[in-house]
């Protein structure tokens, strides 16, 4: 009997053996990180502790610290030089590491000290900028990252949620200072003791700080309103808390009402550009003589139409009777707590980036990384910043390409 062909799909050719092809791995990138010491605005904060320093150096990367950088936040330089960083002396030696890890924007002297085509990471607290600071970055090319901006694989953003917890919870602690009579206030105990009636806390706003706010609020006792205009946060946030907090939306009427109740005030709301301004002066005249109020969202703006930005030395200004409190980066004010929180951060964010192969490759594949961009060689890529400071605006999507 003559044998039958053997049915088969595949054809001579693909029967023959072919070379395999293998992957070829992504080189691994090594990073200079330069760290300066902050003079700006009495910041306190690092971006890196020495543990996340140590991990970073046996991973081969070279990281030098300003003398003295650490202090602020109670980190010595034997703790860095222990941990294999390089202790530098000059303040100008530091900008010349082609990566800078810093917490506070640039002052106009660093500007002129960083080297052409640098990657900065630092905040970009718009209030506090002007035009002027961009177009010198741009002038050198620098690829900038703002703190602000950077967005996680959830579209969430990680570091201004760190931020924003310590910030919430400082903030009622700060207001509780205040209202004591040393400090000027009327001398209300945050909460209140049985037979007293509970302090009254108006917070605006329904995002992370103002969350961990009326956490905070409530732990100690006190009798919180939260006002916001979006339902779904303010649903969110007392199924957060896991208590039926009283929310309302910001009706000038209603709102006018809780503050002349209040014994403090919390500014906690953020727009895409500027806080939008809801509490009127008018408003605040009304208030309770002695009442405080603690402008979070005075960074971008501020709430309060009375709101004026203060320091860490003079964090307090009285007007119409109200003490204000408005000081910009709130969280150096714990600031070994907050470098804890931004080192955990940074620590994976860099060794994402040089196991991907560095900056320049993760910029085209990880849109988590470009989100956090803000100038890309030179160019603004964040329309936020290009229409607030009338900046020309370019599409880091077609600039990568």
């Amino acid at each position: 009997m003559e044998d039958q062909p053997i049915f088969t799909p595949f054809s001579h050719e693909d029967l023959i053996p072919q070379p395999e092809c293998l992957e070829i791995p992504r080189k691994r990138e090594s990073f200079s990180i330069g760290i300066p010491k902050e003079t700006n605005n009495q910041e306190k904060r690092i971006c890196l502790t020495p543990d996340a320093v140590e991990v970073l150096v046996n991973n081969g990367h070279k990281i030098s610290i300003e003398t003295g950088a650490g202090e602020g936040a109670n980190f010595t330089d034997q703790e860095y030089s222990e941990a294999g960083a390089e202790i530098i002396y000059s303040s100008q030696a530091i900008f010349e590491k082609p990566v800078i890890l810093k917490v506070g924007p640039l002052t106009t002297e660093e500007i002129e000290w960083i080297k052409p085509n640098t990657f900065l990471v630092s905040s970009v607290p718009s209030n506090s900028l002007n035009r002027e600071y961009f177009t010198e970055l741009s002038k050198k090319r620098i690829t900038s990252v703002g703190f602000e901006f950077i967005k996680d694989e959830q579209n969430q953003l990680p570091v201004l949620r760190l931020l924003s917890e310590i910030a919430g919870t400082t903030a009622i602690l700060v207001g509780s200072e205040l209202m004591s009579t040393v400090n000027g206030g009327n001398g209300i105990l945050m909460g209140g003791v049985t037979g007293v009636r509970p302090t009254e806390v108006v917070i605006l706003g329904a995002g992370t700080v103002a969350e961990n706010a009326t956490r905070t609020a409530i732990g100690l006792g006190a009798s919180v309103r939260v006002f916001d205009n979006s339902l779904s946060r303010l649903r969110r946030l007392q199924q957060n808390i896991g208590y039926r907090v009283p929310t309302s939306t910001i009706d000038p009427k209603e709102l006018g009402k809780a503050l002349m109740r209040c014994d403090l005030a919390i500014g906690a709301l953020r727009g895409d550009t500027r806080t939008p301004c809801v509490v009127t002066e008018s408003m605040v005249k009304k208030m309770k003589p002695g009442a405080v109020i603690v402008d979070i969202s005075i960074d971008q703006g501020g709430c309060f139409e009375t709101s004026e930005n203060t320091t860490h030395d003079n964090p307090t200004f009285t007007k119409h009777e109200i003490i204000h409190y408005a000081v910009s980066n709130i969280t150096s004010r714990v600031s070994r707590t907050s470098s804890k929180a931004l080192s955990n951060y940074f620590l994976s964010y860099l060794l994402m980036i040089a196991n991907e192969g560095g900056f320049s490759t993760v910029v085209k594949t990880d849109k988590t990384v470009r989100n956090g961009v803000y100038l890309y060689h030179g160019r603004v890529v964040k329309k936020s910043l290009s229409d607030w400071f009338d900046l020309p605006f370019h599409d880091i999507n077609l600039l990568i390409v």
